[in-house]
């Protein structure tokens, strides 16, 4: 490494003949042969300007200028060496480090509480800055920009500078009000497409995973509600005839499920899959690495808010 033309094995150098006042010595100290020790030191000569340490009965003594580069630069060279040991390590128990993590509006229900509770026992000092993305690509512009060090989402497009690691997936289920008259028979694709739908667009493109299946046949729905709000959606089912498709999680933890009957979807749709994204710059980081884990484990955590469900984890 080189500092202001200053090699820093050279700083290295200086601290052990420092402390061994020998050039054998010294370069034992620090796995150097002798020849490399007397190198360093002429090297140190000339970039000083000084002798540096002056050949006596007891062995090297320094130099006034010596001396007073003494302390400095052994403190300067303890904190880099207690920098590069943080990246070679990380104690969860005891860091004070603060991780950015970027949510979707479903992991932030189904994912945040679970975290904060691992977190509370194994990490109590450390803070958690949430951010929200709505798109599924949004993911990656706040990644790419250092804004979060993680993001829970949807796969976003494949690019070779994001990772990303399964976490759990969802099926999607119907939901109508209790009482209404679509569950006294069985849902076929007959009465859904004679109900009026409501649908959830975060990305307002007013056009959902149900009606590219629909149009796959040339058919279509009604659409009589279209919002942005994932979790708004149950209370409104609720309190209408409207019925709408939505991930069963979501039914779950909106806090509404009491208030709702689920019924099957007639229609073959693949369950919506949930990724952990990071940035390839932060793959190796101890820290991050720890983090990912982390969140990669929560599908094994009971939630500890009422009405949340198990996870299913993606293999």
């Amino acid at each position: 490494m080189d500092l202001y033309g200053i090699d820093l094995n050279l700083i290295v150098a200086f601290d052990a003949l420092m402390a061994e006042r020998s050039v054998t010595r010294a370069g034992a100290r620090i796995g150097r042969t002798q020849p490399a020790m007397s190198a360093a030191l002429s090297r140190l000569r000339g970039l000083l300007k000084d002798e540096l340490f002056i050949r006596g009965p007891n062995g090297l003594q320094p130099t006034p200028r010596a001396l007073d580069l003494a302390e400095p630069l052994a403190h300067a060279l303890a904190e880099i060496q207690r920098t590069l040991a943080f990246t070679r390590g990380f104690d969860p128990s005891i860091s004070t480090a603060a991780f950015s993590l970027g949510l979707s509006d479903h992991p932030t229900f189904v994912l945040l509480p679970r975290l904060l509770a691992v977190l509370r026992a194994q990490a109590p000092g450390i803070a958690l800055r949430i951010r929200n993305f709505t798109a599924r690509d949004d993911a990656i512009t706040m990644l790419d920009s250092g804004e979060v060090d993680l993001a829970v989402g949807v796969p976003p497009s494949p690019t070779g500078r994001i990772l990303n690691r399964p976490l759990f997936e969802e099926r999607f289920v119907c939901i109508v009000r209790k009482g209404h008259p679509a569950v006294q028979a069985p849902l076929d694709l007959n009465a859904f497409l004679e109900l009026s739908h409501l649908l959830v667009s975060p990305e307002h493109d007013g056009f959902g995973v149900v009606d590219a299946a629909l149009a796959k046949d040339g058919l279509k729905r009604h659409l009589a509600l279209t919002l942005p709000h994932l979790y708004a959606a149950p209370l409104l089912i609720a309190r209408s005839d409207m019925i709408a498709t939505l991930m069963s999680g979501v039914v779950v933890a909106s806090g509404h499920a009491d208030e709702l009957c689920v019924l099957p979807v007639p229609l073959d749709l693949e369950p919506i899959r949930f990724v952990l994204s990071w940035h390839r710059r932060n793959d190796v980081h101890p820290a991050q690495r720890w983090f990912r884990d982390c969140i990669a484990s929560l599908s094994d955590v009971p939630a500890p808010a009422k009405g949340l469900g198990p996870l299913i984890p993606l293999e």
